[in-house]
């Protein structure tokens, strides 16, 4: 049979494109597991035959509430919802060489010094590779323990034996079936796989945590058969060469998606950045740089835009934006040039976030025209001035989500002059406000002409 690698479906015969999704050279060759003709029943073997469990009424169900893990990073528990849940499955993906096994070595050593047995499986590296990493991370816990293989029955046969409490699987493409023909790495092997990880997690209680590759998209390989298996999903990104990573979570069965982790990778390892403003942030007024608000989950921090206007070299003037996208910027350039008579039509633009940050908030609208106007202008913006914003087809300010927090973390920082929707709620209780309605409004209160 075959089975497409981008949304699961399954059919008898090869083609070019997916019936189902459309998508082009996505369907891989695979065997049909059905159990019958199978060389070994694995999951009879391991988990034996429990026929004694009977249905019972939901109302009837005891439910207490057990306390959280905490690893130690506080960035990691917050991506998780609070911490881990005792059987819960996790797959983290991210690209080569972005710190996944690094990430998870330091996180088992953590839980292994706060007295947790945790067995760390490799399927990729041997013992001295991962021992000389252990070294240069100071992860040499008495509680971690260490065992390198791929075969998965003798995986599960360890963690059967030895029971330990949470378990790390580096990396689930590496682990194969014997039973089955394919290749490790297969649809057909990371699909028992993950499924037979899934049930010795919720069996044994054992939290379990599975790092992915990621294919050339950018997506955990094999992304619809894993994903709607495991509990929670983790990236990790950021550019190789930047010492700045983002955790994100795209599915949490046990907490919200919208909150991050921000790590910072040192000669020592990966460190938490608790303050992410100051990440993001300069002190210095150049000209063409403001200063906006994101809101990523439950946490607001600052983040300097950067803009760069001047005239075109070339016949067609230059849009480029790094970390925002394009067509947005392409967007509030038509806005500018529409209500406040400014002619960029002869200039490049070039925008950047400072961090490598990717953003998609709306709340950052105002904040980047403010920097284009500084740069086209060649004015700086008044010292301690921050703007917060979406910017509507017709120069409108429209108000963003949860702008006291924004607003209280820039008073936090320091920020005497705040610029906000006219519409925004609830903040009346912070002095140095400045509302505005519209675009046009903006030019007499950064420059005073």
């Amino acid at each position: 049979m075959f089975f497409c690698t981008e949304c699961g479906s399954e059919t008898n015969k090869w083609a070019g494109k997916c019936p189902a999704c459309g998508a082009w050279n996505s369907l891989k060759e695979t065997t049909s597991v059905t159990g019958s003709k199978s060389k070994k029943n694995t999951g009879r073997e391991l988990f034996g035959n429990n026929l004694t469990r009977k249905p019972q009424k939901i109302k009837d169900i005891t439910y207490t509430d057990k306390q959280r893990l905490k690893t130690g990073f506080d960035e990691f528990d917050g991506t998780l919802g609070g911490g881990i849940v005792p059987g819960m499955v996790v797959l983290i993906g991210g690209e080569p060489g972005i710190g996944k096994s690094t990430l998870m070595l330091q996180i088992s050593n953590q839980l292994a010094v706060l007295k947790r047995i945790v067995l760390y499986v490799s399927g990729e590296e041997s013992e001295e590779q991962i021992k000389l990493r252990s070294q240069r991370l100071n992860c040499m816990s008495d509680n971690l323990f260490l065992y390198c293989a791929t075969d998965f029955e003798e995986i599960a046969q360890v963690i059967i034996n030895m029971e330990p409490e949470i378990v790390i699987i580096d990396s689930i493409q590496s682990m194969f079936l014997s039973s089955l023909e394919s290749a490790p790495g297969s649809v057909s092997q990371l699909r028992e796989c993950t499924g037979f990880f899934t049930r010795i997690a919720k069996q044994q209680n054992i939290p379990i945590f599975l790092i992915g590759h990621v294919t050339k998209g950018g997506i955990v390989a094999g992304p619809k058969i894993i994903e709607h298996m495991v509990d929670t999903v983790l990236y990790f990104e950021g550019e190789t060469q930047n010492q700045f990573k983002i955790l994100r979570a795209t599915k949490n069965r046990f907490g919200s998606t919208n909150e991050i982790g921000l790590f910072e990778m040192l000669s020592t390892g990966l460190t938490e950045v608790k303050d992410p403003s100051q990440l993001f942030l300069s002190r210095e007024h150049n000209v063409g740089s403001s200063v906006g608000c994101l809101l990523e989950g439950s946490r607001a921090f600052l983040v300097e835009v950067q803009a760069l206007v001047s005239p075109a070299s070339y016949g067609t003037p230059q849009r480029v934006s790094l970390g925002f996208n394009h067509r947005k910027l392409a967007l509030l350039l038509a806005v500018i040039e529409k209500n406040l008579s400014v002619n960029l039509r002869n200039n490049d633009v070039f925008l950047n976030l400072t961090g490598g940050i990717k953003v998609t908030d709306p709340g950052l609208d105002l904040s980047i025209i403010a920097a284009i106007l500084s740069s086209f202008k060649e004015l700086t913006l008044p010292a301690n001035t921050l703007l917060l914003g979406e910017v509507g087809l017709n120069g409108e300010i429209r108000p963003v989500s949860q702008t006291d927090k924004r607003v209280k973390e820039a008073k936090k920082l320091g920020y005497k002059k705040i610029i906000i929707p006219e519409k925004s709620k609830n903040s009346g209780k912070f002095t140095n406000i400045i509302k505005i309605k519209h675009v046009r409004q903006l030019f007499p209160l950064l420059f005073n002409k």
